[in-house]
C-alpha cells in the first residue's frame, strides 16, 4: 500500500504498517470511504487533501528527490487515490489509470503473450469485447467466450495454456452472476489467473479478494467517482509479484489519470456507501415495478427471486447492485422511442452517476460487437440497460411507466388508423 505523506514518502516500520493495516479492517465500510488513508494534510491541517497540479518535482541533488520525481510516474493526489482503493478492496497494491480499458490494457500487456489463452464470459462490456478481439486476438492472444453457467462448458475452456480467467459478475449489460470462489478454484487447478471486474458490483457489495481472485479491475468513471465527471480505472492485486507488472506498465505506457480527476474520485468516494444504498434502492423498486409488465418480456436484476443467479448473489454479495435491464417487448422502432423520451432516464453511455442514464447497448456501449456476434452471444436489439441514479424511485418507475404508456397509446391509435383505411378501401 503506498504511503500517504505529501511531503514524500518516508520509511516505516514493518510493526506500524501493520498497525495500520490492522485498523483499517476494523472500520466499517462507510467510515473507509472517508477515514482509510485519508489524513488531514500535515503542512496545513488541511481536512481536505490538495490537488497536487505539477508535472515535476525539485530534486535535493540529481537522483535524489523527496519520493517523487515526475508525475507520470507518481502524484501525490493519485497515490492517496490509489491507497483509499487498496483499502477498499481490501489489499496493498493499486494502481490507477486514465481509464477502464487502460487498466484491462495493463492486465493484458502484462499476462498475455502471442499462443496465450483468455477464457470470459459470453455477457462483457463491448470495449473488452472490442480490445481482446480486435487488439489482442490479431496478434495470436486466443479468446474464448463460455456461458459460465455451464460448468462443463467452463471446465472444458480452460486448458494448461489459459493465462487469464475474466470474470464480470454481475455482468455488462445483462447482469447475469457467477459463482466466482467456484471458478476461482478451477482456474488456479489449471494454473490461470482470475480477474475480476467489480465495476457493477463495487466494494461495497462485492469482494472478489475474499472469494480467491487475483487481480480486480474497475472502471472508476462509473459508482467509485459517481458523479458522471471524469474517466478513470484502476487495477488492483493482493500479491506483490502478481501486481509488479502492472504497475510497472502504468508507468512505462504512461496512461495515468491527471490529478485533479484523481482528487474528484476521493471526494466521490466518501459517499459511495450512501450512493449505493440509494441506487440499489431504486434498482429493486423498478426491476419489481416492471417484472410482469406486458410490455417488458424480461428484467435483469439480481434481487429478483426469478433471476437465475439470485441465490449465488446472495452468497457473494451484500446488496445487489444498482443496474437494472430488461428486454422490451417491441419493435425496434419502439425500443428507440422509447428510450429517446424518458423525463428521467438521460439518453447516454456509462453508469453509475447520481443522475439516472438509459443506453441501448445494441447501437451504443455494445455497436463494435457484429450483428451476428451479437446474437450468438445474446445481446437483444430489444434490450435496454438502466442505471438508476440518486433521484426519488417513485419518479423513475413513474417514467418508465409513462412511457410504456405511451406506446401503447401509440399502438392502439396506429391500429386504429389501419382499420380506417381497410374499412375505405
Amino acid at each position: 500500500m503506498a504511503k500517504d505523506n505529501f511531503s514524500g514518502p518516508k520509511s516505516i516500520s514493518e510493526n506500524s504498517r501493520d498497525s495500520v493495516i490492522e485498523r483499517s479492517k476494523k472500520m466499517k465500510f462507510a467510515t473507509k470511504t472517508i477515514h482509510a488513508a485519508q489524513p488531514s494534510e500535515p503542512e496545513t491541517g488541511s481536512l481536505i487533501a490538495p490537488i497536487f497540479q505539477t508535472s515535476t518535482y525539485e530534486q535535493e541533488s540529481p537522483g535524489q528527490d523527496k519520493g517523487f520525481n515526475y508525475s507520470r510516474t507518481n502524484n501525490p493526489s493519485r497515490q492517496r487515490l490509489e491507497s483509499v482503493l487498496a483499502e477498499l478492496e481490501g489489499v496493498q497494491h493499486a494502481a490507477v489509470f486514465a481509464s477502464g480499458l487502460a487498466a484491462e490494457n495493463a492486465v493484458f500487456q502484462a499476462y498475455l503473450r502471442p499462443g496465450d489463452e483468455i477464457v470470459l464470459p459470453t455477457d462483457v462490456y463491448g470495449g473488452t469485447y472490442r480490445i481482446l478481439n480486435k487488439v489482442f486476438q490479431p496478434i495470436g492472444i486466443v479468446v474464448r467466450q463460455i456461458d459460465f453457467s455451464d460448468a462443463s462448458a467452463l471446465d472444458a475452456a480452460i486448458t494448461s495454456r489459459t493465462k487469464l480467467v475474466w470474470i464480470e459478475s454481475p455482468t455488462n449489460p445483462r447482469l447475469l452472476v457467477y459463482d466466482i470462489a467456484a471458478i476461482s478454484r478451477l482456474a488456479h487447478t489449471r494454473g490461470a489467473f482470475v480477474v475480476v471486474d467489480n465495476t457493477f458490483a463495487t466494494p461495497c457489495f462485492q469482494q472478489p479478494f475474499e472469494l480467491g481472485v487475483d487481480i480486480v479491475v474497475h472502471s472508476v468513471t462509473k459508482y467509485l467517482a459517481g458523479h458522471s465527471d471524469l474517466i478513470q480505472g484502476a487495477a488492483l492485486a493482493k500479491d506483490p509479484a502478481i501486481f509488479e507488472p502492472i504497475k510497472f506498465l502504468q508507468n512505462a505506457t504512461g496512461a495515468v489519470p491527471a490529478p485533479f480527476d484523481c482528487w474528484l474520485t476521493l471526494r466521490g468516494l466518501k459517499t459511495l456507501e450512501l450512493r449505493m444504498q440509494r441506487h440499489e434502492e431504486n434498482a429493486a423498486a423498478i426491476a419489481k415495478a416492471l417484472e410482469h409488465h406486458p410490455l417488458v418480456s424480461r428484467v435483469y436484476f439480481p434481487g429478483l427471486a426469478s433471476h437465475p443467479g439470485h441465490d449465488i448473489a446472495r452468497k457473494q454479495m451484500t446488496g445487489f447492485g444498482g443496474m437494472v435491464s430488461l428486454e422490451l417487448n417491441g419493435s425496434f422502432e419502439e425500443v428507440v422511442a422509447f428510450a429517446s423520451s424518458r423525463r428521467f432516464f438521460t439518453l447516454g453511455e456509462s453508469l453509475g452517476g447520481v443522475k439516472a442514464l438509459l443506453c441501448h447497448p445494441a447501437t451504443m456501449t455494445h455497436a463494435s460487437i457484429p450483428p451476428g456476434a451479437r446474437a450468438e452471444l445474446g445481446l437483444s436489439d430489444n434490450l435496454i440497460r438502466l442505471s438508476p441514479g440518486c433521484e426519488n424511485a417513485e419518479d423513475l418507475v413513474e417514467d418508465l411507466l409513462e412511457g410504456f404508456s405511451n406506446l401503447e397509446s401509440a399502438r392502439e391509435a396506429s391500429e386504429k388508423g389501419r382499420k380506417v383505411v381497410t374499412a375505405r378501401a
